[in-house]
């Protein structure tokens, strides 16, 4: 494993990536599947698919994933070589052997009635390796599909449940995405919303009755307490993924605000505190049906190993934004990448059949942070309500000799030509380890 952020990015450029693709929503009754992708521009087959591994049953919803080990934040001897595979609407838990990264294989599967049983919660998302030898996963709800959500834990070596991770909630209740701080001794998770407000798709009506968060809430790592709660107001609705700078010493990180789009910066002085760095303002387009205009609907964001570039996705507005963000109170715009998106601005792609659709979402970077790898797939019910012809790709991104990122024009694998009907991509990771992964002690 890597014991510091130089050590990773030190390292050989990835040969494939993974990427968790599903068939909810589409009509079409095949199993979700974890594909393979060549990556490899000196390979035959790069920029193709070159092994699916499906998972066992239909109607999973394939969402975030991650690894058994991450980095040497988990001061462990294990190896990194196990997906860990959640579906989020069904609550399976997959245990995917990678000892061969070309060919994953389905190792274990852990049925919902276990994880429920042992847990209390449903709709696994997020993935962390943690200290102890184990995995924890953050939970969107209940046994119901209702509030609170939590966490789960598994043992990372037989991926065994083994219950709950939060012991004093201290009314914490919604729940998302989390990332940790073994030297600052601290949990920093986000807020979704329950999953029987989400999993039919997205009401405006359920924001005004506090059916979505908007806080942020700081946890004792030891204690596995939440000690901290920060209400983000009307610009936080909805913050979604959380990025703590890769230095271990850092007590900064982004969160992307996805309905309000505003990029938010947590740091210590004291308490946790929080502000706007980045505000994407609404745009008008004629036919939208909610007063105020587009927002830019800020979906995924990714920090680059040095700590020093920052990407995120505006879903509806259908840009992929580069910040340079060296010092992080004040991010200076480095770029814009169109890729479909609602507003018709879209850049396109020479290999692809026409205009792109959906809009730039899952975003991931490599090590060294010279690659990085954009899908277009959010949740099945919200492609369908906002994107309903929505085709799925993964395109690539690449850094140039001035500091800005172009897209490959010979990169781009098309979901929608698969044996088994079209596909939505969704996460993307990395065999050797990536930025939304590592975690430093």
């Amino acid at each position: 494993m890597y014991h510091s952020p130089d050590d990773a990015r030190q390292q050989p450029p990835e040969d494939y990536v993974y990427v968790a693709c599903l068939y909810e929503g589409t009509g079409i009754q095949e199993p979700d599947f974890i594909a393979v992708v060549d990556v490899n521009p000196e390979s035959d087959t790069y920029s193709q698919i070159v092994h699916r591994t499906p998972m066992p049953n239909v109607g999973d919803e394939l969402h975030h994933f991650g690894w058994n080990v991450c980095s040497s934040a988990c001061h462990s001897g294990l190896s990194r070589d196990t997906l860990v595979v959640p579906g989020m609407r069904s609550s399976r838990i997959h245990i995917l052997d990678v000892s061969d990264p070309a060919k994953p294989v389905v190792a274990k599967v852990i049925e919902p009635e276990e994880i429920k049983e042992k847990t209390g919660y449903s709709a696994p998302h997020t993935v962390h390796c943690m200290p102890g030898d184990i995995v924890t996963i953050s939970m969107l709800g209940d046994v119901d599909g209702n509030l609170p959500g939590g966490f789960a834990v598994l043992d990372a070596k037989d991926f065994s449940v083994l219950g709950r991770w939060d012991k004093e909630k201290n009314g914490q209740e919604f729940m998302y995405d989390f990332w940790y701080s073994p030297r600052h001794n601290t949990l920093l998770s986000s807020e979704w919303g329950a999953p029987n407000t989400f999993l039919d798709g997205f009401n405006p009506a359920d924001v005004a009755e506090g059916k979505y968060g908007r806080r942020l809430h700081f946890w004792d790592l030891e204690r596995k307490a939440k000690v901290q709660t920060i209400d983000l107001g009307d610009d936080g609705w909805i913050p979604l993924e959380i990025r703590w700078q890769h230095d271990p010493e850092s007590t900064t990180g982004f969160v992307g605000a996805t309905l309000s789009s505003n990029i938010i910066r947590f740091s210590k002085n004291g308490e946790w505190t929080t502000d706007k760095v980045i505000d994407v303002g609404n745009e008008d387009l004629e036919g939208w049906p909610l007063p105020g205009g587009v927002p830019g609907l800020i979906s995924d964001l990714v920090v680059t190993m040095d700590d020093k570039d920052l990407f995120f996705s505006n879903w509806f507005h259908g840009d992929l934004r580069h910040y340079d963000v060296s010092d992080p109170g004040n991010p200076v715009l480095k770029g814009q990448t169109w890729l479909g998106g609602l507003l018709g601005r879209d850049g396109g792609h020479p290999k692809a059949d026409g205009p792109l659709n959906g809009g730039p979402q899952m975003v991931n970077a490599s090590l060294d942070g010279n690659r990085v790898y954009v899908t277009n797939s959010l949740f099945s019910t919200w492609d369908n309500q906002f994107y309903p012809d929505i085709r799925g790709w993964l395109v690539k991104l690449e850094k140039q000799s001035d500091g800005t990122f172009a897209i490959d024009p010979d990169f781009f694998v098309d979901f929608t030509k698969l044996d088994t009907g079209a596909a939505r991509p969704h996460e993307v990771h990395l065999p050797g380890g990536d930025c939304t992964t590592e975690i430093f002690p």
